[in-house]
């Protein structure tokens, strides 16, 4: 067989796995803008038989969306900075610091990435009403402020960063500060803007979490606030995609704008690490 037609067959398979993935996406926008009522009748509809933005309308006129939107933004903002930087200085410090326990620490973390988020939901909620944080974006905020995974993908990366180029910093008289930020961060960049992206989506998309800790309403994140939607308008599936078009929007234009960022991330780091 021809490299020619090998380039084909593949570009092909690539293409039929890229409109599968994006089937989905696509009929939820096509939902979102039929008319009411139109989503339940069978056989499904792929396409709207009238284009109408009616249930957009009805959503902003339902509920606060710039206010949830405003929560979620401020939460997400918030969780990736700071995910980022301790998870940055967390996985440099596996990676080419050396002190006691080092070794037997790091394979405890790892060995605790295989217990399920949702174990771990009760002991954390209980923690966090004992220090007064339930209703609070401090108590949304401080699970992911650090994370296992983002700890092993930053020390797995900075593996990479020449010990050498390290020990010069420090004959000069640089502090590890000063290292971590002059030397060694501009070359971990990627995979922290990687990370960051991860952190973003994951906190952007987050629902059981706010839906736990927040109690008052107008602190909603916009998961939470379109699930309260759902329980008034359970056949109104229309509405609802109009709602989950609203919450994936954001996420989407974050990717794109760092798309580049986020592929040299993973790919440097799968060569690298």
């Amino acid at each position: 067989m021809s490299r020619a037609i090998q380039r084909r067959l593949l570009g092909t398979a690539l293409a039929v796995v890229a409109l599968v993935t994006l089937a989905p996406l696509l009929w939820m926008l096509s939902i979102s803008l039929m008319p009411a009522g139109d989503a339940n009748v069978f056989p499904p509809r792929l396409w709207p038989r009238q284009v109408t933005l009616q249930h957009y309308v009805e959503l902003f006129a339902r509920l606060d969306v710039a206010r949830y939107a405003l929560n979620s933004a401020a939460l997400s903002v918030s969780v990736t900075i700071i995910s980022v930087f301790i998870n940055g200085m967390a996985g440099y410090a596996f990676a080419k610091f050396r002190f006691a326990g080092r070794d037997s620490l790091y394979r405890t973390l790892l060995g605790a990435l295989v217990v399920p988020a949702q174990v771990a939901m009760l002991p954390l909620f209980l923690l966090m009403k004992a220090l007064g944080f339930v209703n609070s974006y401090v108590g949304v905020m401080i699970p992911g402020m650090a994370s296992i995974f983002g700890i092993f993908l930053v020390r797995q990366y900075a593996l990479s960063v020449p010990d050498d180029l390290l020990d010069a910093a420090r004959m000069d008289g640089a502090s590890e500060f000063r290292i971590f930020r002059s030397v060694v961060l501009p070359v971990i960049a990627p995979i922290l803007i990687t990370l960051g992206v991860f952190t973003f989506m994951g906190t952007w998309n987050d629902f059981m979490w706010p839906l736990i800790v927040l109690s008052q309403e107008e602190k909603y994140t916009l998961p939470v606030a379109l699930a309260t939607l759902s329980l008034e308008h359970v056949q109104d599936t229309e509405l609802m995609m109009a709602g989950a078009v609203l919450t994936i929007l954001p996420v989407l234009i974050v990717f794109i704008a760092l798309q580049r960022f986020y592929l040299e991330g993973i790919t440097a780091g799968s060569v690298k690490g």
